[in-house]
């Protein structure tokens, strides 16, 4: 049995970005949850995309072939020759909008 803590424990706020977030992603095909101690990683092949649960907010870390270059960006890594992970934070449904999900939908198509 997973443990479902970093998800229970997140305050409703947090669970309900998180819920929103799965929502935006469903369309794009099948991925899986795996549940960390204090994030989750969304899996097709590899994890495109991580999430933690703050208290009023998420940060998602999105990964991409080139860093994601946009004052929305918090933190950008280069973790391998072609891998890159941009941290955006994400604190109402209203940040869910056109180009968080075409930099979504790019990590998604990325780790086929």
């Amino acid at each position: 049995m997973t443990d479902r803590s970093v998800l229970t424990n997140a305050s409703p706020k947090a669970q309900h970005l998180y819920r929103t977030l799965l929502d935006a992603l469903r369309p794009l095909g099948s991925f899986q949850e795996e549940l960390k101690k204090t994030s989750v990683h969304l899996v097709r092949g590899s994890a495109f995309v991580g999430v933690q649960l703050r208290l009023e907010y998420l940060i998602v870390t999105i990964k991409s072939e080139k860093p994601i270059k946009s004052a929305r960006i918090a933190k950008v890594e280069q973790v391998s020759k072609n891998r890159w992970h941009s941290e955006v934070r994400v604190s109402t449904d209203a940040d869910f909008d056109q180009e968080l999900l075409t930099w979504l939908k790019g990590a998604f198509t990325l780790c086929a």
